[in-house]
């Protein structure tokens, strides 16, 4: 252990691929920094020059494409391993991460998984995996009931303990609301939304299908609120996305497509601006509920719907199976009844960030069993 505080390894889905796990990486160090300030952090990326600049004051090192012995040299150093948060542990994805976990506990060190996201859990290897690795884990913490049901499922018989979201502590930033307005068309509401795309995590997507199901839901926004529609993207793919709804829609004069490079911060500012918000992205709802904008969630997965019901938000059936009719009545109704949801959802955010704030709170105590804080000395008087 280093003489100056514990040293700390951070692992999970960073790099600057999506900004909600961005989000999640900067809530945790602002958090633990706060409470250990004597700590040394190593956060483990897939693109260590984006971390470093982001993220100034930590070490950087890689974990995709390195040998098992080049990573536990890196590993045999920490005196703990955060796992998390975000949803990093599902089928087939799962089982990368835990080989990393795994090393460190062949190396003796301890590892407290962070508020982290699981589901679905089916493949054998992945649940055997989550099983072997998570029953060793000094602690283990997830982000939703969802989750822990997940781990449950899978066979996991250690404690699970739901905490909440780490993004729901993110700090905003300055966005420079210039580029709103040079970009949007003048006088006219603004209502954010969000896309995702295909993939392991949202395997029942029908791009094509929800394409043309949120561009009739758009179109109803520009003419129903007489407002401009901005698509926010959280990660590189959801602009291709964005632009696949715009295509569809006959009021796309009325629309844009957010570009730039922003930082979570940035993003969560922005939504001070916005004055509904329609989405799919899990942080762009936490965004969103953070700045108290009326949102209708588009559950593709488990985790967005359980979000949305813990918040009070309305929840449709989704973007798989919902009809674009009933899915616009959400919105209309979302519209008119906008005061008391507010009012509403502040209140469950309040105390969802409250439990967002236990899992640093139970790290913390993991640090404090490992490497006690320094006594203060005492101030002698002169």
């Amino acid at each position: 252990m280093s003489e100056h505080g514990p040293r700390v390894g951070v692992l999970g889905s960073y790099g600057g691929y999506n900004l909600g796990d961005e989000a999640i990486l900067a809530s945790i160090l602002s958090d633990l920094r706060a409470r250990r300030p004597d700590a040394e952090v190593l956060v483990l990326s897939r693109d260590l020059e984006h971390t470093a600049k982001e993220h100034p004051g930590v070490t950087v090192a890689p974990w995709e494409g390195v040998s098992r012995d080049r990573t536990a040299d890196v590993l045999s150093r920490l005196d703990l391993l955060v796992v998390g948060g975000g949803g990093i542990l599902y089928d087939t994805e799962a089982r990368r991460y835990l080989r990393v976990v795994r090393t460190a506990q062949e190396q003796r060190v301890p590892v407290f998984t962070y508020a982290i996201g699981a589901g679905p859990l089916t493949e054998d290897l992945d649940c055997a995996m989550a099983r072997d690795v998570l029953g060793a884990a000094t602690e283990v913490t997830v982000r939703d009931d969802e989750s822990k049901v997940a781990l449950e499922e899978a066979g996991v018989t250690a404690q699970v303990t739901v905490t909440a979201d780490p993004a729901l502590l993110l700090q905003p930033e300055e966005f420079d609301a210039g580029v709103l307005h040079d970009s949007l068309p003048p006088g006219r509401r603004v209502v954010g939304m969000s896309v995702r795309e295909p993939g392991r995590a949202a395997q029942h997507l029908a791009a094509d299908e929800y394409h043309q199901l949120l561009a009739h839901v758009a179109d109803f926004v520009v003419h129903r609120l007489d407002a401009s529609v901005l698509f926010v993207p959280m990660e590189r793919s959801d602009i291709r996305h964005s632009h696949a709804v715009l295509s569809r829609m006959t009021a796309a004069e009325q629309c844009r497509v957010l570009h730039g490079q922003y930082r979570p911060g940035q993003i969560l500012d922005l939504m001070r601006h916005l004055d509904l918000a329609v989405g799919m992205r899990l942080h762009f709802l936490i965004f969103a509920a953070l700045s108290g904008v009326p949102l209708l969630a588009l559950p593709y997965a488990g985790k967005v719907f359980d979000f949305a019901q813990r918040i009070g938000a309305p929840v449709p059936l989704g973007v798989v199976r919902e009809a674009a009719g009933p899915l616009i009545a959400q919105v209309d109704r979302l519209w008119d009844e906008r005061p008391q949801r507010q009012e509403e959802v502040a209140a469950r955010v309040a105390g969802m960030r409250q439990r967002a704030t236990e899992t640093g709170r139970r790290l913390s105590a993991q640090l404090d069993r490992i490497a006690p804080l320094p006594e203060r000395q005492p101030v002698v008087s002169a």
